[in-house]
Formats: C-alpha cells, structure tokens, sequence
C-alpha cells in the first residue's frame, strides 16, 4: 500500500482539508508510537485552508494510537463545532484543548500545527528552574527560539490566551512551566519533527542530571553555531525523508488511519 495514497474522501470534505486530516491523524499515531501521550488528553491541531480559520482536533474521547481522519472535529475560533459528521455535544472537544490551540490559530498564521503533550521528560524540565539546558545537539537546535509560559492552572480561562501569545512571540517551540511542551508548525512533518527533537532534548537533559557528575556545556560560538546550521525550510527534503520514514512505523495497524 501507498502511505501516501489518498483514501476515499467522505462527502462534504473537499481534497485539501481531507489531506490535512490523514497527516494530522498520523501525527496523532506517531505521538502515540513513541509514547508521547497522556491517556485522551493533550491534543495536536492542523488549520484548514481559509479565510474562517478553523481548525481540526482530536474527538474527546478517542486515543492517539486508534485516531482516524474521520475522528478530527472541525472547530471556529470560538470553540463552535463546524462539522457536519460530528454532534456539537458538550464533550465533542476538550476545553483546555481549545483554549491553548485557538490562540495560537488566531494568531500566528505561520502555526498551521500545534502540538502540545504531557511527557515525563517534557514535565520534568517544565518543572526545573534552569528550563532546557544547551547540553546536546538536540537542545541546541532550539537554542535562542524556545519560549516560557508560566504555569496557571488547566488551560479553562480564555483571558490566558492573550499571554500563552504573548509569551510564545514569535518562537515555535515553548516550555509549559510545572506543565508540558509545545510547537507549531508551518507543515505538519515540520511539527513532528519540532515536538520528536525538543522531546528527545528533555530526555537527554533528565537523564544526564540524574547522573550526577558536573555537565559540560559548549561555548556560546557554538550554541548558536549549532542553531544555525538547522534549516528552516517547513517542507526540507530531509525532513520529508524522515516524514515519510516515520509513516511507516504506523503502517500496518489495525486500522487505517486514513478512513
């Protein structure tokens, strides 16, 4: 089978939102894959095309390693479900969900993914005060372009979205402070390869502080030496490659993601 190939598109939902919702449905896959989720919750969301801004996000309810096409929700920017094969129930969509990915949508025309989880690692550097330390080539890649939101409370008040903007400025990675990470992206693949790299730097971090021994740090020349080198480009040949690798980790499962 094609990983690419298009499956049989539902009416109602024209070529390109279709094909945002197969690559949203195997990032929401790929999370689960590597072990990046926290039961139903923490949610990744893809912009659809147009001036409305809507968005797509996970159903409530339905686990990242079982997500479908056909499981996302089209919502507004006002948290009012716009689409037809889902009821607009009190439960459709998560809260918290929408307040942290709406703000971001309404603000950064560039984010056309966000991706937020709950990883040990991710909480566990949210949690010290140093926040990402630039102690691997991994963390280096978001030297100078990671962003703090202080912690306050479940994301439920709408007012906070003013100042998660504010904070994230124009970065597309940021740090949860005593919560979970963040990225978008101006491509889905790119936002894959943004929340695997900045997951894989917490990880790194967490387990070179729990050996104790006195952490080498490289001088300042190569901090931003090393951030400079990683490209730019949100549809990169190498990071297609890795895309389209990745994809075949899901390839196989029981069901099709694109359905």
């Amino acid at each position: 089978m094609d990983i690419n190939a298009p499956s049989r598109i539902p009416a109602g939902i024209d070529e390109a939102e279709w094909k945002i919702r197969c690559d949203l449905a195997a990032l929401y896959r790929l999370v689960a894959h590597h072990k990046m989720t926290d039961l139903i919750y923490t949610h990744i969301s893809a912009r659809i095309p147009g001036p409305e801004h809507h968005f797509l996000i996970n159903r409530y309810g339905v686990m990242f390693h079982e997500m479908r096409a056909s499981d996302l929700v089209k919502i507004d920017l006002d948290g009012n479900v716009v689409d037809p094969h889902h009821p607009a129930a009190p439960t459709t969509v998560n809260k918290a969900g929408f307040v942290i990915h709406s703000a971001i949508h309404a603000a950064r025309e560039d984010a056309l993914c966000v991706v937020h989880t709950h990883t040990a690692a991710g909480i566990a550097v949210s949690a010290q005060e140093h926040g990402l330390l630039p102690i691997s080539q991994h963390a280096l890649k978001f030297y100078g372009r990671l962003a703090y939101h202080g912690y306050e409370g479940i994301a439920l008040d709408l007012e906070e979205r003013d100042r998660l903007v504010a904070d994230l400025g124009e970065h597309s990675a940021m740090i949860l402070v005593n919560h979970g990470l963040l990225v978008t992206g101006r491509s889905i693949p790119e936002a894959w390869n943004q929340i695997y790299y900045l997951e894989r730097a917490c990880q790194a971090q967490v387990a070179a502080l729990s050996g104790g021994a006195k952490l080498i740090l490289p001088p300042e020349e190569v901090r931003l030496r090393t951030a400079s080198q990683y490209g730019r480009d949100p549809n990169s040949p190498t990071m297609m490659l890795a895309w389209e690798a990745s994809l075949r980790l899901i390839e196989g499962d029981r069901t099709d993601w694109r359905c």
